[in-house]
């Protein structure tokens, strides 16, 4: 008796799984999918519209334009070139730095 009990147990287990495979398999990937959606809004968009809101603002600078660079040291623009701007920090002192340090614009 209990032979045959484990053998129709047994035997209606695999029909059971093929029926709901497709939908027990995307019920496992829901959550993964769920996951990269809330880090792409919280991590991913942020950063692509600083980076954005920075380019824009390297590429508005122009002559006598305040800044201070990523290190620190606050400039005059003297000149604009095409991966460098020139700035004077000092009387007789001018540093030539890439684009991409300047941090900010002062006002």
């Amino acid at each position: 008796m209990f032979n045959t009990l484990f053998t129709a147990v047994a035997m209606a287990a695999p029909q059971a799984t093929a029926q709901g495979g497709a939908r027990n398999a995307l019920a496992t990937f829901i959550p993964l999918i769920l996951i990269f959606v809330v880090f792409y809004v919280l991590l991913i968009l942020p950063q692509q519209k600083k980076q954005k809101k920075h380019k824009q603002m390297i590429d508005s600078l122009k002559r006598g334009d305040k800044v201070i660079t990523m290190g620190g040291i606050h400039g005059t623009v003297t000149h604009v070139g095409d991966t460098t701007v020139t700035l004077r920090v000092a009387d007789d002192v001018k540093i030539e730095v890439s684009k991409g340090a300047i941090a900010t614009i002062k006002q």
